[in-house]
């Protein structure tokens, strides 16, 4: 597996090795022994996948609230995505700051999201499903977020939606600001 670092701390993009033949693909997913390796020492205790018809589909930025904080390894299967960040700890050298990467079923990347992120992602073709696994359960009472088009954070969906306004749901339009928002996450937590 190849191991990418971010401008983030923590924040990392994995490349699994793949095998590859006429016959299709082999690949390992998941090896805790492997991610320990690598300095990603998570016990991961639930998988959930989503699945978006549609192109323009923008879910995020969300995350969970300490004590139920959560670290995600992300992917997709089918499709693609633009996947972004931003981190929300302070004390980082790149809080309030986006960093993003294009995950697809082509090119088998992944992305590992420490605690104290804020996630989102905008499908960039139809029919994506998008994987992840989290290190702590659902806590609706704990769940969070922020808006996606927050001009404090200051991302450039335009490329991705192509002049098209994204489908979001009606928990998404309702999502605050960064500057509302007093972060509980800290660097020094990861």
């Amino acid at each position: 597996m190849q191991v990418y670092s971010t401008e983030s701390p923590g924040l990392l993009v994995l490349e699994p090795r793949v095998f590859q033949d006429e016959r299709g693909f082999f690949l390992e997913s998941y090896s805790r022994e492997t991610f320990s390796r690598v300095g990603i020492d998570c016990e991961f205790v639930q998988d959930n996948h989503a699945y978006s018809r549609d192109v323009c589909v923008l879910r995020g930025f969300h995350f969970q609230l300490p004590p139920h904080a959560q670290a995600k390894l992300v992917w997709v299967t089918r499709g693609a995505v633009l996947d972004v960040v931003v981190d929300l700890r302070k004390g980082s050298p790149t809080f309030g700051k986006c960093q993003h990467v294009i995950l697809s079923a082509a090119n088998f990347k992944r992305m590992f999201i420490p605690r104290g992120f804020g996630h989102a992602y905008v499908t960039i073709m139809p029919d994506t499903e998008f994987l992840y696994k989290v290190d702590a359960p659902y806590r609706p009472d704990h769940e969070c977020g922020l808006a996606w088009n927050d001009p404090d954070i200051g991302f450039d969906w335009s490329p991705a939606l192509d002049g098209r306004m994204p489908v979001l749901s009606e928990k998404d339009r309702r999502l605050g600001f960064l500057a509302e928002f007093d972060s509980p996450f800290t660097h020094e937590e990861n």
